[in-house]
Formats: structure tokens, sequence, C-alpha cells
């Protein structure tokens, strides 16, 4: 700590080191080249392909070689897909290839995808050939007419066809050397859109450095080891989910991917592959432990778990440990700071766990400052989190004023994050200077869904926010001014806006109402309608 400001000086025991999304896998093949890298999780057993350390890394360079053959170093490259291992072979080839990687949800709808892929002016696109009924590669088809830039989109049916499509060019030891790109650890690894407080999504831009060192960092603090199994319930779309894999590459661990989340599976692979750590968001441990099969499963081989995507609720975090006889961590971070800026220890006591954020890792600084004049604030007062550190984007792709608007001079990091910081450095989250819904894990974006629904003829007038809800974290509600002499049935206006977003943003409640209360200057004050929503039972 700092005086008596809320002022974290980073902790520099631990170096920030010179890595690359590239080399932590080279680094692994070479020092456990036989240790199991990766397990499929599917729900067969005997199905389940598994690559070793050396097996990945060749897997990757043979990717990497014919992404080599189509793109330029820089040119972004989106993978749309659930957690496949071939999008994490895809993950660490166009690491080695010097593209951008642009991870993106499968759920997104025809809209969001133009926006994403248009933004990212993305070269190529990677995509699964179906997602919950959704024709992917028939919605790229009918968008390729907006998406000038897009050269290229491959099916992962035809994965195997994609990588052989480059002549193997290796070099003396047969790592790629001869014909990949040189790429640094300042140079940027992912474009990953995360939601804001106004307009559309935007791109942070992640470096190598960044994305790598959070990992590892985050990683000591959980006590990762060599040789852990971890059950990587976090999708591969999702930073959380790439910075987990790479946790575990730097560790020589085995990370067995659940290409989509079902917590009966999760159960039955923690048992069958003897897990030893897992994750999860509130919504999916709730769903674990709720599960028909919990009593009935081995778990025995988990030794801790991690949470984070909401606050966990104290509770939660107690049944989890006592349930599975594990310690348990809350992460907390963001996606412009590589999915890590703060952490609990496994040994903490109870209320830091269930009330804390826990404190920044090392190598990052973190603040809690005035919104407006920007100075620290007291310890104990609320203030806006800022943090500072290697796990920093470097901006946002190609948008100077949000960049600007959002890393203040020194390289502050503004999180929109409301928070208080005790003696100890330990955060406690209060609330949100942004309007961002983070429900089940997922980032809701209020503007994107007022719009939608202000297309339906019925509505007129639409306030979308977050209440707190005890299974997802947040719950996104809608409430709606209707058109006059009308009232929208509310389940007509959830099948309107599921035919224009992703599922996952379609708010879980809707509520008609005469008017929306405003300021002098007519801006609808949502902090009053969240307290009457708070206030008002779920069927009002």
């Amino acid at each position: 700590m700092s005086g008596e400001d809320s002022v974290w000086v980073a902790d520099d025991t631990e170096p920030v080191l010179d890595t690359t999304v590239a080399s932590i896998l080279r680094d692994a093949a070479r020092r456990s080249p036989d240790a199991i890298a990766l397990v499929a999780g599917t729900a067969d057993p005997a199905s389940r392909r598994r690559w070793t350390y050396a097996e990945l890394l060749a897997d990757a360079l043979g990717a990497a070689e014919a992404l080599a053959a189509r793109f330029e170093p820089t040119e972004r490259v989106a993978v749309i897909a659930t957690s496949i291992p071939e999008s994490l072979i895809l993950t660490y080839g166009a690491a080695m290839a010097g593209v951008v990687l642009v991870p993106v949800n499968p759920a997104l709808r025809a809209g969001e995808l133009r926006h994403v892929l248009g933004q990212s002016a993305a070269a190529g696109a990677f995509v699964v050939a179906e997602y919950r009924g959704h024709d992917l590669p028939g919605t790229l088809t009918e968008l390729r007419g907006d998406l000038r830039g897009l050269r290229d989109v491959v099916v992962f049916d035809r994965w195997e066809e994609f990588c052989s499509s480059a002549s193997t060019r290796r070099g003396p030891e047969g790592d790629g050397a001869g014909t990949l790109p040189t790429v640094g650890p300042d140079d940027v690894a992912q474009l990953v859109y995360t939601s804001g407080t106004t307009g559309s999504p935007k791109g942070a831009l992640l470096t190598h450095r960044g994305m790598t060192n959070a990992a590892r960092l985050g990683a000591m603090r959980f006590g990762m080891r060599p040789g852990d199994v971890y059950v990587q319930t976090m999708p591969l779309f999702h930073v959380g989910g790439q910075v987990v894999s790479f946790q575990l590459c730097q560790l020589s661990a085995t990370a067995v991917l659940v290409p989509a989340f079902e917590p009966g599976l999760v159960l039955e692979l923690i048992e069958t592959e003897t897990a030893t750590l897992t994750c999860g968001v509130p919504t999916m441990l709730l769903a674990l432990v709720g599960h028909r099969d919990f009593d009935h499963r081995d778990l025995s081989s988990l030794r801790a778990v991690s949470g984070g995507g909401a606050v966990v609720p104290a509770e939660l975090v107690a049944r989890i440990e006592d349930a599975l006889g594990v310690r348990f961590a809350v992460v907390f971070g963001q996606t412009e700071a590589s999915g890590f800026i703060s952490q609990t220890h496994l040994d903490d006591a109870a209320p830091d766990k269930g009330e804390t954020l826990g404190v920044p890792l090392p190598g990052v600084g973190a603040r809690v400052v005035d919104p407006d004049s920007r100075s620290p604030v007291r310890r104990g007062e609320v203030g806006e989190l800022e943090v500072q550190g290697p796990n920093v984007m470097a901006g946002y792709h190609e948008l100077p004023e949000e960049t600007a608007a959002a890393i203040g001079p020194g390289g502050w990091l503004r999180t929109g994050d409301l928070v208080t910081m005790d003696d100890r450095g330990y955060l406690r989250m209060t609330g949100r200077l942004k309007e961002m819904i983070v429900s089940g894990g997922e980032n809701i974006f209020p503007v994107e869904i007022e719009n939608a629904l202000l297309e339906h003829p019925d509505v007129t007038e639409v306030a979308v926010l977050g209440v707190p809800d005890d299974r997802w974290g947040e719950a996104a509600v809608a409430v709606v001014v209707p058109v006059a002499d009308r009232a929208p049935d509310p389940a007509d206006l959830e099948a309107f806006l599921r035919r224009h977003l992703a599922a996952f943003k379609v708010p879980r409640r809707f509520v008609l109402t005469d008017d929306l209360p405003r300021t002098a200057s007519g801006k609808v004050q949502k902090h009053v309608v969240r307290e009457q929503l708070v206030a008002r039972p779920v069927g009002g």
C-alpha cells in the first residue's frame, strides 16, 4: 500500500518475462514433450483424443505454416467455434504465424458477426459447421458482400485439409524457424471484443507479453502445478478460456477442453480424467452442485476451484469448499486487462473469499480514484478502479478516441468498476460506472439490446439494465414503454430479440411501464429503475 490513499504498488518480486504465445508452447514441448497437453472432453471416454506437448507443437506448426501461406503477419483471423481442440491448435498456430487471432462467440447472429468481422477487418475466418442450429458458414456466405476484406472461410470439418495445404518447410530443429516470422512479446496476439458503456463492442488489442504473463502470475496465485489436470469450462471464445490455456501450458499441465458447458459432462470429466482443478462462473458452479449426478461421482481428485465472471456469493464459496473438500479462489479481471486483475489466495479466510475480489496480482498496480478528479480516494472510500501493468491492453482496435478515454497518463486503465480498497489491498466491488451487465459470465451491452427492441413496432422507449440474481450474478431486465394503447406480450418481445441477438443477450425479464424516470435534462435515471426492480417481485 501507499500512504493512506487507495493505491497498490505493483509487487515486483516476480519478474515480467519476455514470453509469447508461441514461445510458451515451444518451451513446454522442450521441457515436457511426453506430458499430456490437451484432451478433447467428449462424452465418450473411449473416443477422447489426446495430444502430448510434442504433438501439440507439431500440429500448431502445421497450422502456422498453412496460415503463413495465406495471410500476412498482423492480419486478423477470426475463429468462430466452441472449445474444440482445433480451435486451441489454431490459437498457437496463429501466434507462430504472426497473425492476430479474433476469438468470436458462435452464438452471435448475422448483424453481430458483421460488426466484429467488419470492424476487425478479418482476412480469414475459421468456423464450426453449425452451432445450436445456426448455419454459420451459410451466414458468412450471406455476409461476404459486406465484408470485402474476408478472403478465406475455412470450416473446421476441413481442418486437416487446410493444415496440409502448405508444404512443410521446417527449420533445422523442426520448429518452423526457417519459414515463420519473428514475433515479439509486445506484438498483438489477439483482438478480443468486449462491451463498453456506449456504442458497439470494441476490440481490445492484447499483447503476447500481457496474456502470457497474466496467465503465469494468475496460475502461481492459484497454486497450479506441473502435471495438474484442469477441466476447462471457460470457452476459448472468451479471454478467460484463452488465458487459462496459457496458464496450463506454462506449467506443463493438461487442458481437458469442454466443448460446451453441460454439468453432467463436467462431473464425468472430473471423475474419469482425475482432474485436480476446474473453474466456473457462479451459474456453472450452481449447476454442478445441483446436478443429479453430483453425489454419485468420485470428485476426490479435485484440489482447487476458481470462480469469476461475477461476484461469487459467499454461500456458494462455502458450499463448493465444503461439498468438494477443495480450496476456492475468486478471480477478477476484464478483457482489457488480459482477463486478470486480482485474485484471492487459496488460504484466505472465508470473509475475504466471499466478500472481496482479492488482491492485485504480482506486476499489477492498482488505485481507486475519484471518477471526476482522477485523484486517489482514501482507503475504504468508493471510487473507480484503475490498473497498470503488462496485462493492460495496447488499446482498442482503430478507435483512438476510445483508447484515450480508457487508458490515461502512465498507462492506467480505467476499468469503469466502482470498488473500495482496504488496508491490505483487498478490493470490494460496489457497482459499475459502466452499464455493462455480467450475466452468467457473459458481457451484455444494454444499448445494443435497447436499439434492437426499439425496432419492435409496439415499443416506443426502453431501458435495459442488470439486477442482482442469485443464479446468474446479474440478470438483464428490459423495462419497456409501449406504443399508446398497445401491450406487447413479453414472449413476443423475447422471440423478436432472439431473431436478432445471441440468446445470452436476451433479457430474462420484461416489464411494461407507462414512463421512465428522468433527470431534468431528460436522461433516463437507470439507478431509480434498478431500485424499483429490485424492490418489485419477479412477476411484477
